[in-house]
């Protein structure tokens, strides 16, 4: 049973992902990686979120980020969204997305692009550290 998951919104995320799933196993933090889209493939997220043991959430995502709230939406455990850099804001619309969630829909957000804080974060909640 994974501790994590990881999940971005895109393939184009991996690289951020690669940086979280880093940490976690320096950690030795089990963690299970899924490229599922919160727009593309609403059916499947929620499918695997109901049925996910994980503990704690890692959402990538850029543009309008859209995951970690829809994924902090349909569980009560914890929901660490890391926002993507773009091209024309640099991340910034990113990070708004995920730090603007509405009362009752919390979602922790860690630095654009930061995907080793998320992982660092996530051992904290689980009191790995």
């Amino acid at each position: 049973m994974p501790q994590v998951s990881i999940i971005c919104g895109s393939s184009s995320d991996e690289e951020i992902a690669k940086k979280t799933w880093e940490i976690l196993n320096k950690y030795e933090i089990s963690y299970d990686y899924q490229v599922i889209s919160a727009h593309r493939n609403p059916d499947r997220l929620d499918e695997y979120i109901t049925e996910s043991n994980a503990k704690v959430f890692i959402c990538i995502a850029g543009l309008a980020a859209a995951l970690p709230g829809v994924v902090a939406s349909k569980t009560k455990k914890p929901v660490i969204g890391v926002p993507v850099s773009g091209k024309l804001m640099g991340g910034l619309d990113a990070l708004l997305s995920i730090v603007q969630m509405p009362k009752g829909v919390p979602v922790a957000c860690v630095g654009v692009d930061n995907g080793e804080n998320a992982a660092h974060l996530a051992a904290r909640i689980l009191g790995i550290i």
